[in-house]
C-alpha cells in the first residue's frame, strides 16, 4: 500500500475527510477549555515525576497532536498521568546522577520510547483483545472509581490544605483532618465553590455555552484585579520553549535498566487507556478497537520520548472536560495543544494569576461527569452478579490502583463465565397443547412427555467440567421416569463446543443407556461439533443415524422407529407440531 494510502486510513485523516461545519463550534470551545488545565496538570505531573516542570508541557503537546492523527478515539485526552507519574520517578531518578535535570529528561525520554515501541509491537500482534473482557459492569464501576479518585485529589486544591497523602482514603481523611484543625482556606474555598456554582448553572441554563472557560477566565480575571496572586496558590506561569530531542547522553546499559518499568509502564498505561476509551466511546454510541487504541498509545508515546517529554495515557481528569465543553473530534484536542504552543509563544505570564482552587474545582466538575448512579442502580435491579462485578471493579479502582483492580474484575469476570458454563441451564423438554415445538418443562410445567422418549437440551458447551452434569442429568431423568424409556434425545444446537473429556463423558453414557435398552440420540447438532464428536469418539460409535437435523425429525424418527422404512416417513410424514391444520412451528427448543 502506497504512503498516501495509509495516510488515508488515518482516524483523523478519515474525520477531516467527514468533518461537518456544525462540530467546529463545540471543538473551538472545547480545545480552549481544555487548553486551561494542561498546563497546570503537565507541570505537576512532570514534577511528581522527577523530572522539570517544561517536560510535561512537552508532554501534553506531541501527545495530542499526534494522536488526533492516529488515536481512534475522537474525543480521548491523551498526557502525563498520576498513575504512571510514581513508575517513571522511581524509574529515572536512581539512574540521574546528582540530580542532574537534563539527564533525568532524557531517562524520562527513552523510557517513553520503549514502553511506545512495547505497545506498536503488542498492537500490530493484536493483542487489544482484552478490551473485549472490559464487560459493562467493568466500565461503569471502573468510572465511578476514576471519579472518585479524581475529585478526592483536587480537594486540597479546593480547600486550600496541604496534600501529603497518596491514595484515596488517606487523602480523604487527610484533608479532613486538615480542615478540622486547622480550618480550610477561605479565599481559596470560596474561589473554589463559586467555581462549581458557575460551572453548574452554566450546565443547567446554558449547556452549550463553555461554563468551565468562563470561570477559568473568571477566576484569572479576579485574582489579578484584587491582587491576591500573594494570598493564594496559584499555578504559576510558562516557562517559553518548544519540544525538542533530549535523547543525548543514553546508552545500552541505560536502556538494558529501563526495560523491566517500561513493561510496567506500558501494561498500566494501556489499561488505564482502554478501560477508558471503550467506556465513553460506549456511551456515545461509538467503537473502538483494542489493537488500534494500543497502537495509537504506542506512537504517542514513541513520539513523546524524542521531542523531551515521558509517558503518558488516557486522562481520566482532562477527557471529561472535552466531553462536557461539547468536544465532537479529534480537533478538540488539536485546538488545545495549539493553545498552549502560543502560551508559550506569547503569554508565559498568564497563568501565574490562575488560582489552583479554580483549577481543582473545574477538574472535580469534569470528573463528577463520570458519575453513573443510574447504571450501577439498573444492574442492582436486574443482576446482583453484575452489581458485584461492578463493584468489585470500583473498589479495586479507587483503593488498589487502575491495574489491579481492572484486573481482578477481568479475574472475577472470567470466573463467572467458568461458573456459568460450569453449572449451565440444563432442562428437559415437553410438548405444550396448542404451542408448535417443545419447550422447557421448568417454564411449562403442564407440558406433556412423549411416552418413550426424553428430550433432553444442554446449554452451553460441553468441555471437561461440565460433561459430567449432562451424563449425570440424564441418568436421572431415565432412572425417575415412571414410564419405560426407549430414546433419549439430545438438543444439542445450543452445544458450541465439545472437548474429549466431554466425549468420553457422552461414551459413557452411550454405554450406559444402552444396557438398558435406550438409544441415544442428538437433534440440531452443529456440523463443527459434530465432526469433531465423531472424530473423538470411538470409532463408529456415532454414526449417521445417531444425528437429526432437528427436533422435529427425531420425534418423528422415534414414533416410526419400528418401520423399516424410516428414512422415507421422517420426510414425508406430517410434522407433529400442526395445531388446527396450521404449522406453528418456532424454533423447536425456544422456551
Amino acid at each position: 500500500m502506497s504512503a498516501p494510502a495509509l495516510l488515508g486510513r488515518l482516524p483523523g485523516v478519515v474525520t477531516a475527510r467527514g468533518y461537518r461545519r456544525a462540530w467546529l463550534r463545540h471543538d473551538l470551545v472545547a480545545g480552549l477549555t481544555l487548553s486551561a488545565l494542561l498546563v497546570p496538570t503537565g507541570m505537576g505531573y512532570a514534577q511528581a515525576a522527577g523530572l522539570p516542570a517544561q517536560a510535561g508541557l512537552y508532554a501534553t503537546i506531541v501527545p495530542m497532536l499526534v494522536y488526533a492523527f492516529v488515536g481512534p478515539s475522537r474525543i480521548l485526552v491523551l498526557g502525563p498521568d498520576s498513575a504512571l507519574a510514581p513508575l517513571i520517578a522511581a524509574a529515572v531518578v536512581p539512574l540521574a546522577a546528582g540530580g542532574d535535570p537534563q539527564r533525568a529528561v532524557a531517562l524520562a525520554g527513552a523510557l517513553a520510547v520503549l514502553v511506545g515501541l512495547i505497545l506498536l509491537v503488542a498492537g500490530a500482534l493484536r493483542l487489544g483483545f482484552v478490551t473485549d473482557l472490559l464487560s459493562t459492569p467493568i466500565r461503569v464501576g471502573f468510572l465511578n472509581a476514576i471519579a472518585l479518585i479524581v475529585v478526592v485529589g483536587q480537594l486540597p486544591l479546593v480547600f486550600g490544605t496541604s496534600a501529603d497523602e497518596s491514595g484515596v482514603l488517606p487523602e480523604f481523611v487527610d484533608v479532613v483532618d486538615d480542615v478540622f484543625e486547622d480550618g480550610p482556606h477561605l479565599l481559596a474555598m470560596s474561589l473554589g465553590i463559586t467555581t462549581l456554582v458557575v460551572i453548574a448553572v452554566f450546565r443547567r441554563f446554558a449547556p452549550r455555552f463553555p461554563g468551565v472557560l468562563v470561570a477559568v477566565v473568571g477566576g484569572i480575571a479576579v485574582t489579578a484585579a484584587f491582587g491576591l496572586r500573594d494570598r493564594l496558590d496559584t499555578v504559576g506561569a510558562l516557562t517559553p520553549g518548544l519540544p525538542a530531542p533530549a535523547l543525548h547522553g543514553i546508552d545500552a546499559t541505560d536502556v538494558g535498566a529501563l526495560v523491566g518499568p517500561a513493561v510496567a509502564i506500558a501494561v498500566i498505561a494501556f489499561a488505564d487507556t482502554a478501560v477508558l476509551s471503550r467506556s465513553l466511546a460506549a456511551r456515545r454510541g461509538e467503537h473502538v478497537d483494542g489493537s488500534a487504541e494500543m497502537r495509537a498509545l504506542g506512537a504517542v508515546n514513541v513520539a513523546a520520548g524524542v521531542t523531551g517529554g515521558f509517558a503518558v495515557c488516557g486522562s481520566g481528569s482532562r477527557t471529561p472536560v472535552v466531553e462536557q465543553s461539547g468536544g465532537r473530534t479529534q480537533l478538540a484536542g488539536v485546538v488545545a495543544a495549539s493553545t498552549v504552543v502560543l502560551f508559550l509563544w506569547v503569554a508565559p505570564g498568564v497563568t501565574a494569576y490562575l488560582p489552583q482552587a479554580v483549577l481543582g474545582a473545574v477538574v472535580i466538575a469534569a470528573a463528577a461527569s463520570l458519575i453513573d448512579i443510574r447504571g450501577v442502580a439498573h444492574l442492582w435491579t436486574v443482576s446482583r452478579i453484575e452489581f458485584a462485578l461492578c463493584l468489585a471493579a470500583f473498589v479495586g479502582v479507587a483503593f488498589a490502583g487502575v491495574l489491579r483492580g481492572v484486573l481482578v474484575a477481568i479475574g472475577l469476570s472470567l470466573l463467572v463465565v467458568v461458573v456459568r458454563a460450569w453449572q449451565p441451564h440444563r432442562t428437559e423438554l415437553v410438548a405444550v397443547s396448542g404451542v408448535a415445538g417443545y419447550h422447557d418443562i421448568e417454564r411449562h410445567p403442564d407440558g406433556n412427555r412423549i411416552d418413550g422418549l426424553i428430550l433432553v437440551r444442554f446449554d452451553a458447551p460441553l468441555f471437561f467440567a461440565n460433561g459430567s452434569i449432562l451424563t449425570s442429568y440424564v441418568r436421572g431423568l431415565v432412572e425417575r421416569s415412571s414410564a419405560p424409556v426407549e430414546w433419549v434425545v439430545l438438543a444439542a444446537e445450543p452445544i458450541t463446543d465439545v472437548d474429549s473429556t466431554a466425549v468420553d463423558d457422552l461414551e459413557e453414557l452411550d454405554d450406559y443407556l444402552s444396557r438398558r435398552d435406550v438409544h441415544l440420540v442428538f437433534a440440531a447438532m452443529k456440523g463443527p461439533v459434530k465432526d469433531k464428536l465423531r472424530r473423538m469418539a470411538e470409532s463408529d460409535r456415532f454414526d449417521d443415524s445417531r444425528f437429526h437435523p432437528t427436533v422435529r425429525t427425531a420425534v418423528v424418527a422415534f414414533r416410526y422407529r419400528n418401520d423399516h422404512d424410516v428414512d422415507r416417513r421422517v420426510v414425508d410424514a406430517p410434522p407433529p407440531d400442526i395445531v388446527d391444520g396450521r404449522d406453528r412451528r418456532p424454533d423447536e427448543s425456544e422456551s
